[in-house]
């Protein structure tokens, strides 16, 4: 997700793939919403990510701009903004999907497909998908996977799912058809956009003829394999400021919008940029490095080798950069967790877990750690999404008790930061 809960999607419709934002489920206060971008009754769909982007970057008059995350994803580069693979839907396609011999592919497309179509029927109330789905609850059996559809009654099961398809998927997708449209884009904010790809993509091609050259040098030319390991040593040490310090900036996208700040470990024991268990967090990276380069009392100046930080700061030749590992997105987590082990992101929840642990035991606060005990219903849904084992019985819904139980998690680790 390109924002933790605001999920840029591409949709081939009958005029051709648009791309869109979707917004899974979310709470604000006792309620809890789902939507796309759009307004009033109409889709937004655009024929390119920079026309996307270009769009939230100037438009504060839509469905989204009142979701928690809308300015984390109003911020993010127009490559950002790219659907991942997971996330493009081919609507025209389904019929032909439905014609096939089932395998396991086949199925999963099928199925994800067909779930974003009901889930923009069901947000956009359109009558003809809700019918579709509510005359065909022989649909249910995609989810069984290939062996729903294996042997003779399987083949007739299969029958029963295209013979739905092929009569009544004309309907739906004019119905979605029917509401997708596409707002006028300042056109100085697209050529931007555009510019930011074409960058990105430079930027992967020169990457990819690097390491070609690379490959061909190592093919053709003799090596001094001693003389080779001494300089990937020393590229090593010098590829990072921030390795070479044993610091690393820290990117948190709360419900509150994006902060940063940074943490080390010293003997295996978290320490952040803060005091008295407090972590002291900034809206940017310009932000913390101003910061940096002035004097304050912080835990992290008593680290050995904050001074070339500071150093680095004054002359201002720092650069923050966040690496994947150190990323953590905590929004959505909470009601993807409610609605069952299948709609949590592992690796982020994983992330978010190091995050509220690492904060806990800087602060010397054991209640974390008891929450996420085994013994506790959490701790024992959290062990299962992390640690999946066959043999262990799933957990069972309803799962709002432990959904509560993270957001009280989630709070809890809020108030430890202090915004500079």
């Amino acid at each position: 997700m390109a924002s933790g809960d605001i999920v840029p999607i591409e949709l081939g419709l009958t005029d051709g793939d648009l791309v869109t934002l979707w917004a899974p489920r979310w709470r604000e206060g006792d309620d809890e919403w789902e939507a796309f971008l759009g307004h009033e009754d109409a889709l937004y769909g655009f024929a390119s990510v920079a026309e996307l982007a270009a769009f939230i970057r100037t438009d504060n008059d839509n469905d989204l701009v009142e979701h928690p995350a809308w300015s984390v994803v109003s911020a993010l580069s127009a490559a950002e903004l790219e659907p991942e693979e997971n996330h493009v839907y081919d609507l025209v396609g389904v019929p032909e999907l439905a014609a096939s011999d089932p395998d396991s592919e086949i199925l999963a497309e099928l199925e994800d497909t067909l779930e974003m179509v009901r889930t923009i029927g069901e947000v956009c109330e359109l009558d003809a998908v809700i019918k579709f789905f509510g005359s065909h609850p022989i649909l249910g059996a995609l989810p069984g996977g290939i062996n729903a559809f294996a042997g003779r009654e399987g083949e007739a099961l299969w029958d029963k799912v295209g013979a739905a398809v092929a009569r009544d998927w004309d309907a739906v997708l004019d119905a979605i058809d029917s509401i997708v449209s596409t707002p006028k884009v300042d056109e100085a904010a697209v050529a931007v956009a555009e510019a930011e790809l074409l960058a990105a993509n430079e930027n992967t091609v020169d990457a990819d003829d690097a390491a070609d050259e690379a490959d061909d040098e190592t093919e053709f030319e003799p090596v001094d394999l001693t003389k080779d390991d001494e300089e990937d040593d020393e590229e090593e040490e010098d590829d990072s400021f921030w390795h070479a310090v044993g610091i690393d900036p820290v990117k948190i996208i709360t419900s509150e919008g994006v902060k940063y700040t940074l943490r080390c470990y010293l003997d295996d024991d978290p320490i952040f940029l803060g005091t008295n268990g407090k972590i002291t967090v900034f809206d940017s990276e310009r932000a913390l490095a101003r910061y940096l380069a002035d004097n304050h009392e912080h835990d992290l100046a008593k680290v050995s080798t904050y001074e070339e930080v500071q150093t680095a700061a004054t002359d201002g030749s720092l650069v923050v950069e966040v690496t994947d590992e150190n990323a953590y997105v905590l929004t959505g987590l909470a009601e993807d967790l409610s609605e069952g082990p299948s709609a949590v992101d592992a690796e982020q929840l994983d992330l978010a877990v190091e995050l509220f642990t690492d904060a806990a035991d800087y602060a010397d606060d054991d209640a974390t750690e008891r929450a996420l005990a085994t013994s506790t219903p959490l701790g024992w849904y959290v062990s299962y999404v992390l640690n999946p084992d066959p043999s262990r019985m799933a957990p069972s819904p309803p799962f709002s008790a432990e959904a509560d139980s993270w957001r009280a998690l989630e709070a809890e680790f809020e108030a430890r930061l202090n915004n500079a």
